[in-house]
């Protein structure tokens, strides 16, 4: 087979069908090849006249069908599937040739397979790619990873079939091995929290005014015209007014109130332990998806546990709808912050120098947490780029400051009601927290170096201290 595929796609279930389609429509020869001929075949059969695709049946004719440097992007599921994938492809492969894997991979096992990949004299691009089925054909935000070498032969390309915004691509390097894979883990991080707060806000709305799901539904049409602008609150408008073709009832009320997840999230929270940066906001929205599968327990406690809540009547829907728009909008920028915390640590900790204002710029378009506050993220860091906490720039610190008050009386309402809003609850306490003079944490270290012997700073002067609290209660330096 002669070699004149500029890229090849193996694994063609519906991303990497649609990304295959992308490159074909913007111009590239595509190499295709998928473990069932037959899908390869009904690509070429029913998307063929939408550019030139090569298919092949064996994995030899694939990589044989592109040109040098060969540029192979794999769309299998994440784990042992792209390891056999992998396995296959590096005996016929050369050196100076780039893998990318393109799939929801988990960053460590793309920093090993970065390292391993090396030894062999190939790049190795862990990228991020958002936007699901839609983005991945008519324009996702790409999130690359690996050596700058390899970005500069293959950049281009995925630049060309990214989304843009005000013309800039929504693809950029992000930093070596598994920097690119860790910003896309982050990403759906913050999808998680996004849309426990837009669900948490529905259901405030839902309870709060006895609205019906259409009702809802055009109050996030109208939000969706200013600050709270987004894929998220588009598609939220979209899904309540949406009826059910077998019940004509609204949608939303038929589908059963259980969310399922595929471990992004899990990642997201596992990894800031590690790190110990506090993303409450994430935390709670995995942890709200663990709940509401909860069935066991869920039934247990229905009809046994005390609700004691009060009845808090709203008096003016206009203003209780703009409370929670308000709270909301404060609730999405924590969540953003906290995110964003997450990658400088980890890009600290690892070299990796990410540029967070890059990270902002690529996620305007393509991606599902695109946003019209994406601007002002972007501009904050270009502003200051080591910007401590993005919640502290002026541009932020105005806006959430205005709906304190607003969210203020959100939290309220709902725990007086009874209404579960653990991302916003922990938003707010976040916000506190963060902008406290002082915390309790004093009380906690004196209770550890009681029981454990381990020591405390004071704030009166320099050094580390223990106090012998078993003894004559004397202080001593550490």
């Amino acid at each position: 087979m002669s070699a004149r595929a500029q890229i090849g796609v193996t694994g063609l279930a519906v991303m990497g069908r649609n990304l295959a389609r992308n490159f074909a429509r913007h111009g590239y020869t595509v190499a295709v090849h998928n473990r069932s001929f037959a899908k390869t075949e009904s690509l070429v059969a029913e998307h063929g006249d939408e550019g030139e695709l090569v298919p092949s049946e064996s994995m030899a004719d694939f990589v044989a069908s592109l040109e040098r440097p060969r540029k192979v992007v794999i769309m299998v599921k994440a784990g042992a599937p792209t390891d056999a994938v992998i396995a296959e492809l590096v005996p016929l492969l050369e050196a100076g040739d780039i893998v990318i894997d393109a799939g929801n991979a988990h960053f460590p096992d793309t920093i090993r397979r970065e390292a391993e990949l090396r030894e062999h004299g190939l790049h190795f691009v862990g990228s991020g790619v958002s936007g699901g089925e839609e983005g991945a054909l008519n324009g996702p935000s790409i999130m690359p990873g690996g050596s700058r070498e390899s970005y500069e032969v293959l950049g281009p390309i995925l630049e060309s079939i990214a989304a843009r915004v005000d013309g800039v691509p929504c693809c950029t390097y992000v930093g070596p091995d598994g920097a690119g894979h860790f910003v896309k883990m982050v990403h759906n991080g913050i999808e998680y929290a996004d849309m426990q707060l837009i669900a948490e806000a529905y259901d405030l709305l839902r309870l709060g005014l006895g609205a019906s799901a259409r009702e809802i539904g055009e109050i996030f049409a109208e939000w969706n015209t200013g600050d709270l602008e987004s894929f998220l609150i588009e598609i939220t408008a979209d899904v309540l007014a949406h009826t059910d073709a077998v019940t004509g009832a609204a949608f939303v009320d038929v589908v059963a109130d259980r969310a399922e997840q595929k471990g992004t999230g899990r990642w997201t929270v596992q990894n800031a332990l590690d790190l110990g940066v506090p993303i409450t906001g994430i935390a709670e929205a995995t942890f709200a998806r663990a709940l509401s599968g909860s069935t066991p327990q869920r039934e247990a406690a229905r009809g046994v546990l005390v609700a004691g809540t009060s009845d808090v009547p709203v008096t003016d829907r206009a203003a209780f709808v703009e409370d929670v728009r308000l709270a909301l909008y404060a609730s999405k920028v924590v969540a953003y912050s906290q995110g964003f915390d997450q990658i400088a640590a980890a890009s600290a900790e690892r070299g990796w120098g990410i540029d967070r204002g890059a990270m902002a710029r690529i996620w305007r378009g393509g991606c599902i947490i695109r946003a019209r506050f994406l601007d002002r993220i972007t501009e904050a860091y270009e502003r200051t780029p080591e910007l401590p906490l993005l919640l502290a720039d002026e541009y932020f610190a105005d806006a959430v400051g205005r709906g304190v008050p607003a969210w203020r009386r959100i939290v309220a309402r709902a725990a007086a009601t009874g209404v579960p809003t653990p991302a916003f609850s922990s938003s707010l306490a976040y916000y506190d927290g963060v902008r406290a003079e002082r915390l309790p944490a004093n009380l906690i270290q004196a209770q550890r170096d009681f029981f454990g012997a381990h020591t405390y700073q004071r704030t009166d002067r320099a050094g580390t201290f223990h106090t012998d609290w078993t003894g004559d209660r004397t202080e001593h330096d550490a």
